[in-house]
């Protein structure tokens, strides 16, 4: 029985807010050594932790995370109050600079940083870069570059990130030209984008695919050559992959 490795993804949404120091610690409380999570950048310059292009569904306000300061994305909330209710009213949006000090911490995690293109149209590739370069130097040699923007990848390739993955939505995009030049570590793929059936490999590429909350199907896509499993429960999945793989003969 092949055992996948995890991936946090964003967290631990399960119980806790995405992309949220409050939610990684979580995540590696129960034992996950590889986190993603999504990069955004405020209107002055400061990257965060923040996945959606909007406010609305995590902080219940107007607006997008380039919108604003830090400073005033500081006084709202990532307390997802449709999902959690007034339970996480005191968390705060997080820089990503904080989750490089808790890297620090934690030198045994290896976190997947997710630019968002939504910032990269924005603010330019290369701005880009050289902002969450600075806010995670403590912990580079801990953090692989992610992104479904192959052109940003390729200009940090050449920028010298030594790590790096492409995201796809659909297998067969992993043949685009751009990915060979990259020539990513690792390859990220959505679970709805894989054939039904058949071995799975990415040449030299780790394959990490998202999203996934099932033991049973993680199992199943490991032993198609799944190197990472990529989810919101975490805790439970590497539960019931130890109960799984304790009941096997």
């Amino acid at each position: 029985m092949i055992i996948p490795k995890l991936v946090a993804h964003r967290g631990y949404p399960r119980h806790y807010p995405e992309n949220t120091l409050i939610g990684i610690e979580a995540a590696v409380v129960a034992g996950a050594r590889f986190v993603e999570v999504d990069v955004q950048i405020s209107r002055d310059r400061v990257p965060v932790l923040f996945h959606d292009r909007g406010l609305k569904r995590l902080c219940g306000v107007d607006g997008r995370i380039l919108d604003y300061r830090y400073d005033e994305l500081w006084a709202f909330r990532v307390s997802e109050p449709g999902k959690f209710g007034d339970r996480f009213n005191d968390v705060h949006i997080t820089r990503l600079a904080e989750l490089g000090h808790f890297l620090q911490q934690h030198p045994d995690v290896t976190a997947f940083i997710e630019l968002k293109r939504s910032s990269l149209e924005h603010f330019g590739v290369e701005a880009m870069l050289e902002l969450v370069h600075r806010a995670l130097e403590p912990a580079l040699a801990q953090c692989a570059l992610i992104s479904y923007s192959l052109p940003a990848l390729l200009t940090a390739r050449h920028t010298g990130w030594s790590r790096i993955g492409a995201v796809i939505d659909q297998w067969s995009e992993r043949e685009q030209p751009l990915i060979s030049e990259i020539h990513p570590q690792f390859l990220f793929c959505d679970a709805d984008g894989l054939p039904r059936a058949g071995d799975l490999h990415a040449d030299d590429m780790k394959l990490v695919v998202f999203e996934v909350a099932q033991p049973p199907v993680a199992l199943a896509l490991a032993a198609r050559g799944v190197d990472f499993i990529e989810t919101f429960a975490v805790g439970e999945m590497i539960q019931g992959l130890a109960s799984l793989s304790a009941a096997a003969p």
